[in-house]
Order: C-alpha cells, then sequence, then structure tokens
C-alpha cells in the first residue's frame, strides 16, 4: 500500500498546524515554506480537510487556518480518510462501501486483506497530532525546526 501525495502533503501539513496550536491562525504560506509543499496543491488539500471538520479559516489580514479541534482529538486515521478514502487494500474489504464480488463468500485472499486492513486502521487510528507533536519535541535539537517530510 502506498499513500498519495494527498495523504502525506495533507498529514505534514496539519502536523505543522498541530505544532502551531494556540498560535492563532497561519497563514498557508507560512506552512507551504516551512514544509516545502506547493501553496496551490496546500490550498487543494486544506479545503478538502476544511469539509471534513479537520481545519476551520479565518479571514483577514490576520487571517489562515487552525486546527478546528485539538491534537489530542485528531487522528492520523482522519486525516488520511478525509483525504486518501476508506481504508482498505483491496475495493472488497474497504472499511466503508466494500464492493461485493462473486468470489467473496470462499475468497481466502479476503481473510489476508482484512487483516491487513484491520492492522493498518488499528495503527493510525492509535495515533494522534499530539503525539506526533510529542514525538517531534523528543527529537527536536535547538538548532532544528519543524520542518519534517511525512
Amino acid at each position: 500500500m502506498k499513500l498519495t501525495t494527498k495523504g502525506r502533503y495533507g498529514l505534514t501539513a496539519m502536523f505543522d498546524l498541530a505544532v502551531n496550536y494556540g498560535k492563532g491562525p497561519i497563514p498557508l504560506k507560512s506552512i507551504a515554506d516551512r514544509q516545502n509543499i506547493s501553496e496551490h496543491y496546500l490550498e487543494q488539500l486544506i479545503m478538502i480537510l476544511r469539509k471534513a471538520g479537520l481545519v476551520k479559516s479565518i479571514r483577514g489580514a490576520q487571517g489562515g487556518y487552525m486546527l478546528a479541534k485539538k491534537p489530542s482529538e485528531i487522528t492520523v486515521g482522519d486525516v488520511l480518510r478525509a483525504l486518501e478514502g476508506p481504508i482498505g487494500l483491496v475495493d472488497c474489504v474497504l472499511e466503508q462501501d466494500p464492493v461485493e464480488c462473486d468470489k467473496a463468500e470462499t475468497c481466502i485472499m479476503r481473510l489476508v486483506w482484512e487483516k491487513i486492513r484491520d492492522s493498518i486502521i488499528q495503527a493510525v487510528d492509535s495515533i494522534t497530532l499530539q503525539d506526533m507533536c510529542d514525538e517531534a519535541e523528543k527529537r527536536k535539537t535547538s538548532s532544528e525546526s519543524y520542518m519534517y517530510y511525512i
């Protein structure tokens, strides 16, 4: 399984917002510059995350974006589902609206795909943006900024 840039860059942007949580709205340009992501592409991702209720926008000269919830209340799974869709390696075991096939009842591979899907779901739903911030803080040296590539 491989994430698209939507998932990777979107999670990176959400991490940046989490690191800056409580500092007021963050301009998109600041996130784009810090994380080396195209501002135009980031705009598209932020709109998806806003519609999903994960970020909110503040208009005006001092405007920008901020998390809609505390970093401890947003999981990696929340972000990935908003940007990538339901989790699953193959269509027949998607966590939402799986595609039924003729062999569903007898397919041994389905068991494998379900176990992998369930493991992925457990992992991504157990990590919050706050967990990521805490880990980044542990790894940070005095000369580093919070520029991370996911």
